[in-house]
């Protein structure tokens, strides 16, 4: 299913109330196919989240194709499904669509098969960028690059990095020279364990991106961004699903649930990630459903 394939919302709701609460049954018997936010809706860093092992069997009992949809950019999926599987969720690498695998279809088309490329993120970020194709360059005081990727926070030395960086952005549009700005993460936060956060890629961008504003206000400036809200991952996601009526099940009303809204497809906001405590309270993106969790 692409963008604007508007499905329509069999349980959307009005106003300011809630969305209503289905039960699980029913969504698996109204959808035909399920894309799954990883960290606030299956695990967190420390433990598969209730009822997250009990769904994915569920939907496989009742043959409907899923995906996890995530914007992490730092470890590739076979290591991720390592990761679940320790955390006590198995997810096969085959049903692991990252933000970082995008990379390789954004470069083909793009023309950046063989661009020098300085990555921020760890050492699988630079796998993503080395598989599609990217020479990737190190960040230090004398480099030259034709494309920024900020694919993670994970490896980034938070003070020393961005100081490189912004001083290669400066150098390179001063000069008048073409840059390639990627970001793999929108995420600004993500959940740790109950009640503690991190800090992700999406935020050293948001400081990026104030140095291009201020620098340049009357142009257009801004990193290109593969992963949630935006339609890439959604769009290859329904793509692998096949089907007419797939389902977004996350916990971030800014980046699931909008993606999904973007891109014409239900969506299920769970409480046991991100979401807003107050289900009563307003709803700046409407889900078509709430759930607290996938527990019982």
């Amino acid at each position: 299913m692409g963008a604007g394939q508007k499905v329509p919302a069999a349980g959307a709701s009005r106003g300011d109330a809630p969305p209503p609460r289905p039960s699980l049954q029913r969504l698996i018997a109204d959808y035909d196919g399920f894309l799954l936010d990883a960290y606030g809706v299956l695990v967190d860093k420390q433990r598969a989240l209730p009822g997250a092992a009990a769904f994915l069997a569920a939907l496989d009992a009742a043959g409907r194709p899923w995906r996890v949809v995530t914007n992490s950019a730092s470890r590739l999926p076979e290591v991720l499904c390592a990761e679940f599987t320790a955390l006590g969720v198995a997810i096969p690498a085959s049903h692991i669509l990252t933000s970082g695998g995008l990379v390789r279809a954004h470069f083909a088309a793009n023309g950046l098969v063989g661009a020098r490329c300085a990555v921020l993120g760890p050492a699988a970020s630079r796998t993503y960028v080395e598989r599609a194709g990217g020479r990737v360059v190190a960040l230090d005081p004398d480099t030259d690059a034709d494309a920024i990727i900020v694919a993670d926070q994970q490896g980034v030395r938070c003070l020393e990095d961005l100081d490189l960086t912004v001083s290669l952005m400066l150098r390179r549009l001063d000069a008048g020279l073409p840059l390639h700005l990627l970001l793999c993460n929108p995420d600004l936060i993500y959940p740790l364990a109950p009640g503690r956060y991190g800090f992700t890629a999406g935020g050293l961008v948001a400081m990026l991106e104030a140095v291009l504003r201020e620098r340049w206000p009357r142009r257009e400036l801004a990193f290109v961004r593969l992963g949630k809200p935006n339609a890439p991952l959604f769009e290859e996601a329904c793509r692998q699903l096949g089907g007419h009526r797939p389902l977004m099940i996350g916990d971030q009303l800014g980046t699931d649930i909008l993606g999904a809204s973007r891109v014409g497809i239900d969506s299920v906001l769970v409480g046991s990630g991100l979401a807003p405590r107050d289900a009563a309270g307003a709803w700046p993106v409407r889900p078509t459903w709430y759930l607290p969790s996938l527990g019982p």
